[in-house]
């Protein structure tokens, strides 16, 4: 029986700007960074892949679990920004309090943005995207009282004495 979603995987060729992207920009908690090592059967066959080396991260932020894979060996090829409309998974997404505040603060970091939050009506939400380093689409979301959208797994209630009336 499959019970819930547990993580996110995503790849980079470079560790040091994606930790400084999910940790220091998003504010996510980066458990440890581990070594990938070449043999480790398992993993390789589980991956699809031989004589593996890089680097995994592992990072948190509430009811949400990440892990971002470093390959050095094989070389991963570059990732390219894709519309929202393409084959795939197309953005991951986070819930935030005072979406205009956090979205001058990562604009002066420099984050590229899609677009300014939009405010969704029918959604009673505001969102917007933007590119992490390597092209992936992020999302953030600010839900309003009455919304339809389901508040994240252990943020409802949380979530509930915040939300904006």
């Amino acid at each position: 029986m499959i019970r819930g979603m547990h993580h996110i995987s995503l790849s980079t060729a470079d560790m040091d700007k994606c930790v400084h992207f999910y940790r220091d920009l998003l504010g996510m908690t980066l458990d440890r960074i581990s070594p990938l090592a070449p043999g480790f059967e398992p993993f390789e066959t589980v991956v699809g892949l031989r004589n593996v080396t890089g680097q995994v991260a592992q990072f948190n932020l509430g009811n949400m679990n990440m892990e971002v894979f470093c390959y050095h060996d094989p070389k991963p090829r570059l990732g390219e920004r894709r519309p929202a409309c393409d084959v795939g998974i197309r953005h991951i997404a986070f819930d935030v309090h005072d979406i205009f505040a956090e979205y001058e603060r990562l604009k002066a970091a420099g984050v590229e943005f899609i677009s300014p939050p939009q405010h969704i009506p029918p959604g009673k939400c505001t969102s917007c995207y933007f590119y992490d380093p390597d092209g992936n689409i992020v999302e953030m979301q600010e839900l309003f009282e009455g919304t339809p959208v389901r508040p994240a797994f252990g943020l409802a209630a949380d979530l509930q004495s915040k939300i904006k009336k």
